[in-house]
């Protein structure tokens, strides 16, 4: 109820305005001539300057209205609910300050062609009194609404933040510290090797500490972006192709026979899309790695062109799963990721009688 006293609204309540004033003209107000008509018409054209000045309006509106009674016009009734109705509009829209000045001046205006003291109490207290209180009952209700959807909104927002709060808590004190303290033994192993022994576990213990390096890095990151979701990021400004070339060595680390080809261009994308191509790519990749079976090939290409990003990973390998099994979290989170910037992301077999899986995500730099 309360949109129908919204400045969007002005034009409508203005047209019911002179339905009720034309309807007065026609069959309630009698010996109405030409220049009543003329005179109406004039008050109804300068009261759609409510629409930016209500006060300016009122003011008019009660200026007509002294001159109307003044010259003996038929049509003064219907400029005196034109009054009240414009200095209601003053009391819901305008500041306090605007909302006395015109109040004070249109009952001077109002008040200068009163025949008596009753005429005078009436003139202030119904032409005034009434839709200055109407006025400003409608606006305290208006202000009230919005306190209590603005109070709403921080609740909301005050356990969203808490929630994100415990999260990153039981992520730091409990995740990380398990991560960090693998990457720590990891270490100290890979310094109490032997050294003749074989380069092959050498290597392992390397690529294992690069990854819980790099998982440790992300936790930071995680509860960084929990704890301040405005102020943090995943991806650095200008950093997602060298983000890309990590995720790329990491999985050729894992045995994976990996060509990419990535657009510099996408250095330019904004944090939020910029992490979607990060988590599409490291997720894809990572599926290969598990299911396309020991040195398969795949291939990472990053495009952005046309206003489109384009993310393609394909494998070749047979897999020691069959295909249709590529399923979990992980393929939800991406499509739920990519869905949600306005995009599509589909991942499926390569082809008929071709082994491999093939998936392709594509959302638009600017979402519409």
């Amino acid at each position: 109820m309360e949109r129908v006293f919204e400045p969007d609204y002005i034009l409508v309540r203005l047209a019911i305005l002179l339905a009720a004033l034309v309807g007065d003209l026609v069959w309630i107000i009698p010996g109405v001539e030409v220049r009543d008509w003329a005179l109406a018409l004039v008050a109804l054209a300068l009261a759609g300057v409510c629409r930016w000045s209500p006060p300016a309006a009122t003011l008019i509106a009660a200026g007509l209205l002294l001159f109307g009674e003044v010259q003996g016009f038929a049509v003064t009734p219907a400029l005196k609910v034109l009054t009240c109705v414009l200095l209601f509009e003053t009391a819901v829209r305008s500041p306090l300050r605007q909302v006395l000045g015109a109040a004070l001046a249109c009952s001077l205006v109002v008040c200068w062609h009163a025949g008596s003291a009753g005429e005078v109490v009436f003139r202030v207290v119904i032409l005034q009194g009434v839709p200055l209180l109407l006025g400003g009952y409608v606006r305290l209700a208006r202000e009230a609404a919005r306190r209590e959807r603005d109070g709403a909104a921080e609740r909301v927002e005050a356990a969203r933040e808490a929630e994100r709060a415990a999260i990153a808590r039981e992520l730091h004190d409990l995740v990380a510290h398990h991560v960090s303290s693998m990457v720590l033994r990891v270490g100290v192993a890979r310094h109490v090797l032997a050294p003749g022994a074989d380069p092959r576990v050498t290597e392992v213990l390397d690529d294992l500490h690069a990854a819980g390096t790099a998982a440790l890095d992300d936790l930071r990151r995680l509860v960084g972006v929990l704890r301040a979701p405005l102020d943090a990021s995943f991806v650095d400004p200008g950093g997602l192709p060298d983000a890309l070339g990590a995720v790329v060595d990491r999985a050729k680390g894992t045995g994976l026979v990996v060509e990419s080809a990535v657009d510099p261009g996408v250095a330019d994308l904004d944090p939020v899309r910029g992490l979607a191509v990060l988590r599409v790519a490291q997720e894809g990749l990572a599926n290969a790695a598990a299911h396309a079976g020991p040195s398969a090939r795949a291939s990472l290409r990053v495009t952005r062109l046309g206003g489109t990003v384009r993310v393609e990973i394909d494998d070749d390998g047979a897999g020691r799963e069959p295909a249709a099994a590529r399923t979990g979290h992980g393929l939800l989170g991406m499509r739920e990721r990519v869905e949600l910037l306005g995009g599509s992301l589909t991942a499926g077999p390569a082809g008929p009688g071709r082994p491999g899986w093939r998936v392709r995500a594509t959302f638009p730099e600017v979402l519409t």
